[in-house]
């Protein structure tokens, strides 16, 4: 976990925040990914993440503020958080793993965090719904595959969090800002 003490007022942050995934659903993945994705460029596990909203490049004097609207959110959100795996899916540069909002917890979570920093004008929402979905791989042409998910079951993330994305030529690097309890 990086410490928000150690990024300054005037530079800019790239922000996302997302669920995090508990390690028995990592392990299905990454076994997943490697029997099914092979040769492709797979997100690694450390970087496998639900995400909530990206907040593109922020000034790093805004991150309390948005940090406040994530424990305010998380700390909100109704104890039940289940997700389901119910498609593969492939843009023109990613695959994902896209889940089912068994609960509308999930929903309910990423829609309260998204209006909490719409109203800090930090962020606008996308025109189409949250879909929950985890990025398993990257391409630079889509190979269309027809994959069945992996069969994990149902189930609840570990926690929330804001990470920072810093950009280099072997692809974005993430750390942890900080954490957050799900009720």
């Amino acid at each position: 976990m990086t410490s928000p003490a150690s990024v300054h007022g005037d530079e800019r942050l790239r922000l996302f925040l997302a669920l995090r995934l508990p390690e028995a659903v990592l392990d299905t993945i990454e076994s997943w990914q490697a029997a099914e994705l092979g040769g492709r460029r797979l997100v690694p596990r450390a970087h496998l993440h639900g995400t909530l909203a990206f907040l593109r490049h922020r000034p790093a004097c805004e991150l309390e503020a948005i940090l406040s609207a994530l424990r305010a959110a998380a700390g909100a959100a109704g104890a039940d958080l289940r997700l389901a795996p119910f498609r593969y899916r492939e843009t023109r540069s990613v695959a994902m793993l896209a889940f089912e909002d068994v609960s509308g917890g999930a929903t309910a979570l990423a829609e309260d965090v998204q209006a909490r920093l719409e109203a800090l004008g930090v962020y606008r929402r996308e025109a189409r719904p949250w879909l929950p979905h985890v990025t398993v791989a990257r391409f630079r042409a889509r190979p269309g595959l027809r994959l069945e998910p992996p069969a994990m079951g149902t189930f609840v993330p570990s926690d929330a969090a804001a990470y920072l994305s810093r950009l280099h030529p072997d692809g974005a690097q993430y750390a942890v800002l900080e954490s957050v309890g799900l009720r």
